[in-house]
Formats: structure tokens, sequence, C-alpha cells
């Protein structure tokens, strides 16, 4: 499959994939990695996460992973899929942003409207 064939990636499956772009993490960490990334804009509820890393996990972009730091805690990382589909998104953002920019919906980089 190919990685534009997942786009748009909604709000909150996008910043998960974005808190697993340094490496693996748990739940828990997952969240708070979110809440930082968003200066606290942005607070997932167990809930939602874990239907979203669910549905990340059945569609082979994240995999859980065994580790011996905390059998307690499940550990998630990217897939290559993965990876490619975060930077795929990424290029879509930037496209539309630069799309406003040109449309003078947005300043450009420089400020100048």
């Amino acid at each position: 499959m190919r990685a534009y064939e997942f786009l748009p990636l909604t709000f909150a499956v996008y910043h998960i994939l974005i808190a697993l772009s340094e490496g693996r993490r748990h739940g828990y960490g997952i969240i708070q990695e979110i809440e930082a990334q968003t200066d606290g804009r942005l607070r997932m509820p167990p809930g939602t996460l874990y239907g979203a890393i669910s549905r990340l996990v059945e569609r082979g972009l994240i995999e859980e992973i065994e580790t011996e730091d905390d059998e307690r805690r499940r550990y998630y990382q990217l897939t290559a899929l993965g990876r490619q589909v975060m930077v795929a998104e990424a290029q879509r953002l930037e496209e539309l942003v630069n799309l406003a920019r040109s449309k003078r919906v947005l300043p450009d980089e420089g400020g100048q409207s």
C-alpha cells in the first residue's frame, strides 16, 4: 500500500506518529509527548489514544514491541510504512500552507502578506 492512500490523517493520529518519530514510547509517554508538542492544547484521553493505537497497529503503521524495561507497559514504535505515511502527511500539510501563502491567506515566511 502506498503512503498517500492513508491520507489525510486525523489530528490525533498525526500527533501519535510524530510522538513516535524519535523512538519507542509507551502509551502514557505518547500522551505526555503530545501534550508537550502542542503546549498543552491537545490532551488525549486514554480511550482515544488506545483506540487510535489499535487502528494504527491493524493498518501496519506502528507496532507493539517487546521490552524488558517495564513488563507492565506496552511500547510502540513506527514501522517503515508508518514513517512514510508521517512524512507524506507532513508534505501534504506543507503544500496546503504554501498554497495559503500564495493566495495571501497567510503571510509568507518573512511575515509579508
